[in-house]
């Protein structure tokens, strides 16, 4: 199947075009986080991608500073007091996900694939089924089918079932769809945020149905 070695070469090829473009509004981005915290403009964390293997995803700031070990944890809710003012536009307009040009040009991640999971949240990779490792086996993208479904509103087992579904349907169709389909529901969208517990509902079972585009 050549589309993955296309699907490559054009991530390379926008992920510079988007760094060069996005680099003014990197550069004010960073001074109004600067201005308003103290701290880091980026935030790092452990993810997994293609194959389990672990990498550092990119992001600007969006919450104070050490805020995981603040509050509530891993995930954001509503009207979460960590997150900042500055933080909170950021994440309006997917502003804060701009870096990660930086890890689909080194190769970590693509523009389109499943949103990358944190290494132990579910769970950790070895306590996924064969069946979901099947999931893995494509970079992590910035967006994806399961974003585009409805994000951090669906449970765990809704996400791996769109996520397993996705890796066994990739195509150049399908990522334009969801590139278009992510576009209106930035534009449209509030901040996304955890309204419920998603990783208490996750079960480590065999996805019964798929969903089709």
């Amino acid at each position: 199947m050549l589309y993955p070695v296309f699907k490559r070469g054009l991530d390379i090829l926008l992920s510079l075009v988007g760094i060069v473009v996005s680099a003014p509004i990197l550069a004010l981005m960073a001074a109004a986080i600067k201005i308003e915290t103290q701290g880091s403009v980026f935030f790092l964390q452990d993810r997994l991608g293609k194959d389990g293997e672990v990498f550092r995803i990119i992001k600007l700031r969006t919450m104070e500073e050490d805020a995981e070990r603040k509050g509530t944890g891993v995930y954001s809710y509503e009207n979460d007091a960590r997150v900042t003012r500055v933080g909170r536009f950021l994440r309006r307009t997917s502003i804060d996900e701009l870096p990660q040009l930086f890890n689909i040009l080194k190769g970590d991640m693509s523009f389109i694939g499943m949103r990358p999971p944190l290494t132990y949240h579910p769970c950790s990779f070895e306590e996924y089924t064969d069946y979901q490792r099947q999931m893995f086996r494509l970079r992590p993208g910035i967006t994806g089918w399961a974003q585009v479904q409805g994000r951090n509103t669906l449970d765990w087992p809704q996400r791996i079932e769109y996520n397993i579904w996705y890796q066994e349907h990739v195509s150049f169709s399908l990522d334009v769809k969801i590139f278009f389909m992510t576009i209106w529901i930035v534009l449209r969208r509030k901040d996304v945020v955890v309204t419920h517990n998603t990783a208490s509902e996750f079960q480590t079972q065999q996805p019964k149905s798929t969903k089709k585009p």
